[in-house]
C-alpha cells in the first residue's frame, strides 16, 4: 500500500477517500474543534501505514502516538503508560499531573484488588476503576492540553491494549467534543470495531485495494520490470492486501519477477502468509492452533469459502483427544467463529496461513483426522476428498475411487468440491493419460465453478499428458475454448471449439455437439453470419431431439428461412417447459428471441438463471442474467432489466469472465439511454467497447453504440445519432451486428429524417426493415415501420400511418415504442398547425415515457408541449421569466453550444424561425453575443431566486 522515496512522505495507492477522511479529522483541532474517527481493517490492509502517514501530516501540534504490545495487554493501564509516555518523550507538560510512572505496572494506582470490591473487567462495583483512578483521567489530560495547542492522538492496534486503557480511551473518544483541539484517531482489527469499548464510534473500514492501485503499488514495488503474466499472478494472489503483495513480490528474484524462471509454487507459502497475518494466531494456545488447522483442513473440502461443517471439526477434535472449548480462544482473538452449523475464519488469509504455515506432517495427520470420522457412504466424496489429501505418494486405487465419486452425478457436491477431487485424484495418478484426462476433468468443475484461472492452471499440467490421445485432448479444447469464449478474443474461442468438435467427434458425440454449439455461439457474438451456419452444418444427428431441433432451427433462421425455424425452435420451447438443465434452457430462450416470443424467452431465462443457482454453476449465473436482462430489455421492462444487468456485472467480474462484462456494460448503457444519465451511459458503453473491440465482440459493440446514438436522438441530437448510426445500419464492412442492424433501424430513419439528410439512406432502410418485419421475429417491428413510413410519407398518407402505427403498439405492447410514435405524431401535429390535437398525443406520450422511467425523453415531450401551450413552463426568475416557452427554449439550446441550424433540428422548426426569436431573445434580455447568453442562461438557472 505504501512506497517510500527519500526525503518524501509514503505514498499510500488506492486510499485517496481514506486519507481525505483523515485529514478532515488532522483540521478539526487547528480551529478548536475535535473529533474522532476509527479506522478498521484486516491485518495487512494498511491501517498502520494510514496512521503513520496523520502523525507525518500533523505539523501544528502535538501528537500523541503509540502501538499497542500485545505482550502487555494483560498488565493494567499498560496502554495509558505508553501513551503519556510518549507525551513526556515530547515534553507535553500539560501531561505531567498524571506521570507515566503513576500508571506503570506495579505502582500503587495500578493494583487491581482482588475480593468483592472487584467486579468482572477490573472495575469496582461503584463504577470506578479498581485501580482507584477515574475513568475521566485521559478525557481530563486531553481537555487541559487542547485548550493550548492542537493535539492528534493516534492509537494503533487499540484493540490490544489492556481492558482499562480501553475503557478510558473508549471513554474519552465519546466524549471528546467536551476537549476542544482535541482528535482521536485509533485503529482496530475488523473484527473489533463493534467492540463495547469503541461502539458509536465514527468508523472507517478498509477494505482491499482496487485492482488499479494494487498494480500501480507493483508497478513501483517492482520498477515496472515484472513479466505481465507474473503480474497478473501476483495481483490475483494477493487479493487487494498491499502487505501481502508486498511480500509476494519481495519473495522473487530478479528473474523470476522478468518471466525468465519459474515461480516458486504455493506462491503465498506458510511462512509469507505468517509474516503478514500472523500476529493475529501470536499467542494462542497451542490446542487452539490445532484445532483451527481442524477447521482450515475441513475447509480444504469447501473451496467456496463458506466454511468448515462444525459437527465434522469438533468429531475430528474429540477423537483427537483436543477439547472443543479451545475454539473459544480463536473466537475471543478474532481469528474463528461458529455461524450456524459451520466453522469460518474472519479472514481467508489466516486460514491460509494456518493451513499452509503448518508443517506437511501435520496438515496430512489432520486430513486423515477428518477422513477417520466422516461415513464412507453418505459423505462419500469428502470422506475420500480427506483421505486423498492425507495419502503421502500415488495411490492408483484411491485415485480411480476419487474420480468416480467426482464425476458421479448421484453425489451431491458444488462443482469445486469436484474439481479439487479430481485435480488431487490427478496427484496420485501415475498414467499420464489417465492423470491428463482427470486435470481436463477438474478444469471444467473450475470452470463452471467460476475459477477460470484455475481452469487454466490445470488445462496447462495436463497438457503433456493430452497430447497423446485425441479424445484427451480434444476434451482439453473444448474447456479451452469454453473459457475463451467467455473471457478472450471469441475468434480464438471459435477454432478451439471447432477443433475441440473434431477431435471428439468418435469418442464422445454430445461432447461435439456441445462444441460445435459453443463455436456457432462465438461466433454470433462475433457477427459472423458464414461462420455461425458452418458450425451448424457440421456433425452428424444425434438421438437428443432437442440437440437436432436446435441446430436444424438455428439453421433455418440464419438462412432467413424462418418457415423451416418456426417447427424445430417451438418444439426446443415447449420441451423446456419442465426441464431443469441451465445450458437447455439458456438454449430455449435463445430460440424464443430469434422467433420474437419475448414473453416466453423472459420465463426460460428466469428459468435458467434459478437452475444455475440451484446448481452453483457460477460460470452458468451471469451468462443467465444477461439473457435475461436482454430479453427485458426488448420487452420494454427497463428497470427489471437494468437490476439484472447489474446483477450479472458483480458475478460476472466474480468468475472472470469479461466478454460476459462487456455485454452486461452494453445492456445497462441501453438502458441508460432510456433512463437518462449521460455520464452513466458513457461510463458502459466506454467499459463494453473496452472488451468488445480486442476480443472481437461486434455485438456488444454494436449494442453500446446504438446506446450512444438513441441517447444522442433522447437529447433532440439527430444529426449526431444519424452519423453514429448510419454506418452500423448501411451494408459496407462496417455494418453492425446482424441480429441487431434491423433492431436499429427505426432509430435510424428517425434521426435521419429528423437531421434532413440521408433521405435516401433512410427510405433503403425502411425496405430493408420492411422484409425483417414481415418475417415475425419482433413483435415490435410492425408498428416500428408504420413509423418509419410516416416519417418518409406526404402529408396527406402521413396521418394514417402514424394511427396504423399506434393500433400495432396496442397489439405489441410496450410503452416506450408507443410513447416515441405519439411523440413524432405530436410533433408532426404541431408542425402542421395543429396544436390541440397535438397536445393530447403529447400528454399521452409524457405519461408513457414517466411510466417507462424515460427522463431524458420525458423532458423532450415537456418542452414540446411548452411549445404547444398545452403546458406551463418551469417558473424562471429574472431576466429570464420575460421570455416565451418557444424563446426559452432556444435560449437553453444555444446556452448549451447549438447552432441555429441545431436548435431547429431539435425543435422541429426552420433556421430562420431559430434566428428571429433568438434576435428578439437578444433584444429582451439586452446581450449582444452567444456567449453573453450562455453566461445569463448559465448564472439564472444555476442560482437560486432570493
Amino acid at each position: 500500500m505504501t512506497k517510500t522515496t527519500a526525503g518524501t512522505s509514503p505514498r499510500l495507492y488506492g486510499r485517496a477517500a481514506e486519507l481525505d477522511a483523515v485529514a478532515a479529522l488532522s483540521e478539526r483541532p487547528l480551529s478548536g474543534r475535535s473529533g474522532v474517527l476509527l479506522v478498521a481493517g484486516e491485518p495487512g490492509l494498511g491501517r498502520t501505514a494510514l496512521l503513520d502517514r496523520a502523525v507525518r501530516d500533523f505539523a501544528a501540534g502535538t501528537v500523541l502516538h503509540t502501538r499497542a504490545a500485545p505482550a502487555e495487554r494483560h498488565l493494567a493501564l499498560s496502554g495509558l503508560h505508553a501513551l503519556l509516555s510518549s507525551a513526556a518523550a515530547l515534553d507535553a507538560p500539560a501531561f505531567g499531573a498524571v506521570t507515566p510512572g503513576v500508571l506503570a505496572p506495579g505502582h500503587p494506582a495500578a493494583r487491581i484488588p482482588s475480593g468483592d470490591g472487584t467486579a468482572p473487567g477490573g472495575t469496582a462495583r461503584s463504577g470506578t476503576p479498581a485501580t482507584g483512578l477515574p475513568p475521566t483521567v485521559l478525557l481530563d489530560l486531553l481537555r487541559r492540553t487542547g485548550h493550548r495547542r492542537p493535539v492528534l492522538v493516534c492509537v494503533d492496534d487499540a484493540h490490544l491494549w489492556d481492558p482499562l486503557s480501553r475503557a478510558a480511551l473508549g471513554f474519552a473518544a465519546r466524549r471528546v467534543d467536551s476537549a476542544p483541539g482535541v482528535a482521536l484517531l485509533l485503529s482496530v482489527a475488523g473484527h473489533r470495531a463493534c467492540a463495547p469499548d469503541f461502539a458509536g464510534l465514527p468508523l472507517l473500514r478498509l477494505g482491499p485495494l482496487t485492482e488499479h492501485a494494487t498494480g500501480a503499488l507493483l508497478d513501483d514495488l517492482a520498477l515496472g520490470a515484472a513479466d505481465p503474466l507474473v503480474r497478473a499472478e501476483l495481483l490475483r494472489e494477493a487479493e487487494g492486501n498491499p502487505a501481502l503483495l508486498t511480500a509476494l513480490a519481495g519473495r522473487l528474484s530478479p528473474a523470476q519477477l522478468s518471466g525468465h524462471a519459474p515461480l516458486p509454487r504455493p506462491l503465498a507459502d506458510g511462512p509469507t502468509l505468517t509474516r503478514v497475518v500472523g500476529g493475529r494466531l501470536a499467542g494462542l494456545p497451542s490446542a487452539t492452533r490445532d484445532l483451527l488447522l481442524l477447521v482450515a483442513a475441513a475447509h480444504e473440502h469447501r473451496p467456496d469459502g463458506c466454511g468448515a461443517d462444525e459437527a465434522l471439526v469438533l468429531r475430528a477434535a474429540r477423537a483427537a483427544g483436543l477439547d472443543p472449548a479451545a475454539l473459544d480462544a480463536a473466537e475471543r482473538a478474532g481469528v474463528a467463529r461458529s455461524e450456524g452449523n459451520l466453522v469460518r475464519f474472519d479472514d481467508p488469509l489466516v486460514r491460509r496461513a494456518v493451513h499452509r504455515g503448518a508443517p506437511l506432517a501435520r496438515r496430512r495427520a489432520a486430513h486423515a483426522r477428518l477422513a477417520a470420522v466422516l461415513d464412507g457412504q453418505r459423505d462419500r466424496l469428502a470422506h475420500l476428498t480427506h483421505r486423498a489429501l492425507a495419502s503421502d505418494g500415488p495411490d492408483p486405487r484411491l485415485a480411480a475411487e476419487l474420480a468416480s465419486a467426482a464425476s458421479a452425478a448421484e453425489v451431491r457436491a458444488e462443482p469445486l468440491q469436484r474439481s479439487l477431487a479430481l485435480a488431487r485424484a490427478a496427484d496420485l495418478t501415475a498414467a499420464h493419460r489417465s492423470r491428463a484426462a482427470r486435470l481436463t476433468a477438474a478444469a471444467e468443475y473450475a470452470r463452471l465453478g467460476g475459477r477460470p484461472r484455475r481452469a487454466g492452471e490445470l488445462l496447462a499440467a495436463a497438457r503433456e499428458g493430452a497430447a497423446g490421445h485425441d479424445a484427451v485432448r480434444g476434451g482439453a479444447e473444448l474447456v479451452r475454448g469454453a473459457l475463451a469464449l467467455r473471457d478472450g478474443p471469441v475468434g480464438d474461442a471459435h477454432e478451439a471449439l471447432l477443433l475441440a468438435a473434431a477431435l471428439l467427434d468418435p469418442y464422445d458425440p454430445q461432447g461435439a455437439r456441445g462444441a460445435r454449439f459453443g463455436a456457432m455461439e462465438a461466433a454470433w457474438a462475433a457477427g459472423d453470419l458464414p461462420a455461425c451456419l458452418t458450425a451448424l452444418d457440421q456433425g452428424t444427428a444425434s438421438r437428443d431431439p432437442d440437440d437436432d431441433d436446435f441446430r436444424a432451427g438455428m439453421q433455418a433462421a440464419l438462412s432467413i428461412r424462418f418457415g423451416d425455424a418456426r417447427g424445430p425452435l417451438r418444439r426446443v420451447i415447449d420441451r423446456a417447459g419442465d426441464d431443469d438443465d441451465p445450458v437447455r434452457l439458456l438454449r430455449a430462450g435463445a430460440a424464443a428471441l430469434v422467433l420474437g416470443d419475448i414473453t416466453a424467452a423472459c420465463r426460460l431465462n428466469a428459468r435458467a438463471l434459478a437452475a444455475a443457482r440451484a446448481r452453483d454453476t457460477a460460470t452458468l449465473v451471469p451468462q443467465a442474467l444477461e439473457h435475461l436482462a436482454y430479453a427485458e430489455l426488448r420487452a420494454g421492462r427497463h428497470a427489471r432489466a437494468r437490476a439484472h444487468a447489474e446483477e450479472g456485472l458483480r458475478t460476472a467480474h466474480r468468475s472472470g469472465q469479461r466478454n460476459v462484462v462487456a455485454q452486461h456494460h452494453a445492456v445497462l448503457a441501453l438502458v441508460a439511454s432510456i433512463e437518462g444519465g449521460g455520464a452513466t451511459l458513457t461510463a458502459h458503453a466506454d467499459a463494453a467497447l473496452d472488451i468488445a473491440r480486442p476480443h472481437g465482440l461486434v455485438q456488444a459493440a454494436s449494442l453500446a453504440e446504438w446506446a450512444r446514438a438513441r441517447a444522442d436522438l433522447g437529447r433532440g441530437m439527430a444529426l449526431d445519432a444519424a452519423a453514429r448510426l448510419g454506418p452500423l445500419v448501411r451494408p459496407g464492412h462496417r455494418r453492425g451486428h446482424f441480429a441487431v442492424r434491423m433492431l436499429m433501424a427505426p432509430c435510424f430513419v428517425e434521426a435521419a429524417v429528423l437531421a434532413g439528410e440521408c433521405a435516401a439512406d433512410a427510405g433503403t432502410a425502411v425496405e430493408e426493415f420492411a422484409g425483417w418485419a414481415a418475417l415475425g421475429a419482433d413483435p415490435q417491428a410492425p408498428a416500428q415501420l408504420a413509423r418509419c413510413r410516416a416519417l418518409l410519407a406526404p402529408p396527406p398518407e402521413a396521418e394514417a400511418l402514424y394511427a396504423y402505427a399506434l393500433t400495432r403498439h396496442e397489439r405489441a405492447g410496450g410503452d416506450f415504442e408507443r410513447a416515441r410514435t405519439l411523440l413524432l405524431y405530436g410533433k408532426w401535429l404541431r408542425r402542421r398547425r395543429r396544436p390541440r390535437e397535438a397536445r393530447g398525443r403529447l400528454k399521452d406520450a409524457l405519461y408513457a415515457f414517466e411510466r417507462s422511467g424515460a427522463v431524458v425523453w420525458a423532458e423532450q415531450t415537456r418542452a414540446e408541449l411548452r411549445a404547444t401551450g398545452g403546458a406551463a413552463p418551469p417558473e424562471t426568475a429574472g431576466p429570464l421569466a420575460c421570455l416565451t416557452p418557444q424563446q426559452l427554449r432556444i435560449a437553453r439550446c444555444v446556452a448549451e453550444g447549438a447552432t441555429n441550424r441545431e436548435v431547429a433540428l431539435r425543435l422541429s422548426i426552420s433556421p430562420r424561425t431559430v434566428d428571429h426569436h433568438l434576435r428578439n431573445v437578444f433584444a429582451l434580455l439586452g446581450v449582444r453575443s452567444r456567449v453573453e447568453l450562455s453566461r445569463l442562461v448559465a448564472r439564472e438557472e444555476t442560482v437560486p431566486a432570493g
